[in-house]
C-alpha cells in the first residue's frame, strides 16, 4: 500500500518537472529567436541593443533552452 503511494508520488513529480522543463525551454528558445531576429520583428529598443550582446545572450538563451528541452525529454529525474 505504501509502495503503491510513493509510486504514484513519483510518478507525478516526474510528470511535473517534464512540464516545467518542457515549458521553460519553450520560453528561453522563444527568447533566442526574438534575440536573433529582432530586426524582422521590429523590435526598436532591441534593434538599439549592442548586435555583439544581443547574439551573445541569443546564443546562452539557445543552448540553455536546448539543455532544458534535453533534460525534460530525457525525464531522469
Amino acid at each position: 500500500m505504501e509502495t503503491d503511494s510513493r509510486s504514484r508520488q513519483q510518478k507525478s513529480y516526474r510528470m511535473m518537472r517534464m512540464i516545467y522543463d518542457l515549458g521553460m525551454s519553450a520560453l528561453i528558445l522563444g527568447v533566442a529567436v526574438v534575440m536573433f531576429f529582432a530586426e524582422r520583428f521590429s523590435l526598436d529598443q532591441l534593434i538599439n541593443a549592442d548586435p555583439m550582446f544581443r547574439y551573445m545572450f541569443g546564443g546562452l538563451c539557445l543552448l540553455y533552452g536546448g539543455f532544458r528541452l534535453y533534460r525534460g525529454l530525457k525525464r531522469d529525474y
